[in-house]
């Protein structure tokens, strides 16, 4: 079979067998995960090689067939300069849309969210303690809107459409926010949230991207590089957090890498519930990146 055959047979697999987005398959996928462990047999059956440049992929979810994802250009870090990107993609790794976001130094997107309405963005500058602006964007027409801004940097942002609350990780997901919505979707009260500072008890990696899964429970992805010696080991892993008082509930490394060492919570994740188990996508290398497609089996 030709290679671009393959990806479209692939693209329509996948659109028909993942479930569709709500928060029945989000509680499904919560239950499932409390199912993992660390010696769960994940099989690839899918690398999707990505037809654009990916930069510096950050976030990812996936809306019907189609993927959204974050990125930072970087230009010159040192002179605070950069784009910030939400690409939008098909299955076949087929770029279909490329929005900017940001403004000045703040060109760095984090870890992204959607709600079945909205994703959600923040773009930060590219440094720890610095500063932030929120964003919501509508899949379809990609109209976006500025929900708040923040001193701090936000690494990633999680919607919980079930409080009216959004969650956010600093730098090195060291620390949670939590900030009320209004009916309107604006933040309550931006300076209340600073008293919302909780630090993260968890720390054998840190969180690149989280997504909210029901039942006030977010989950996320990322890694964390130990050293021994002059070796380095890089480890990656997937935490679901209670958002009532943002402690884990469960953690399971990802002993997945990509061929260029990377764990595959480099960045970038996706989870979805399928009929036997979970399937995840992940994007953890930059530039000419590929998505790879992983599906474990629970009994």
């Amino acid at each position: 079979m030709k290679t671009k055959g393959f990806f479209k047979l692939l693209a329509l697999i996948l659109s028909l067998a993942g479930t569709s987005f709500g928060q029945s398959s989000k509680s499904d996928l919560g239950a499932k995960f409390l199912l993992l462990r660390d010696d769960s047999n994940w099989q690839q059956i899918a690398a999707v090689p990505l037809s654009f440049p990916a930069h510096h992929p950050q976030g990812m979810v996936k809306i019907g067939a189609n993927f959204y994802m974050s990125s930072v250009e970087v230009q010159d870090r040192a002179l605070g300069k950069g784009t910030g990107h939400l690409f939008k993609f098909d299955a076949d790794g087929k770029l279909l849309a490329d929005i900017k976001l940001g403004e000045g130094a703040m060109y760095h997107p984090g870890g992204i969210d959607f709600d079945g309405e909205n994703i959600w963005v923040p773009v930060a500058e590219y440094r720890p303690d610095s500063r932030s602006v929120g964003y919501k964007v509508e899949p379809e027409s990609l109209k976006v809107t500025e929900v708040f801004r923040f001193d701090d940097h936000l690494g990633g942002i999680v919607h919980d459409p079930d409080s009216h609350t959004l969650h956010g990780i600093n730098w090195g997901a060291r620390v949670f926010y939590e900030w009320a919505l209004d009916p309107g979707g604006k933040v309550v009260d931006n300076e209340s949230s600073k008293n919302i500072r909780l630090p993260n008890p968890s720390f054998y990696i840190d969180y690149q991207d989280c997504h909210y899964v029901g039942n006030h429970r977010m989950l996320c992805g990322g890694l964390k590089s130990y050293r021994n010696g002059g070796s380095v080991f890089r480890l990656g892993g997937l935490e679901l957090i209670d958002l009532t008082n943002h402690r884990p509930v469960h953690q399971i490394p990802l002993s997945l890498w990509s061929p260029t060492g990377k764990p595959m919570t480099q960045n970038p994740f996706w989870l979805e519930s399928i009929n036997e188990g979970i399937r995840g996508y992940f994007v953890p290398d930059d530039d000419q990146a590929t998505m790879y497609v992983y599906e474990v089996k629970l009994h």
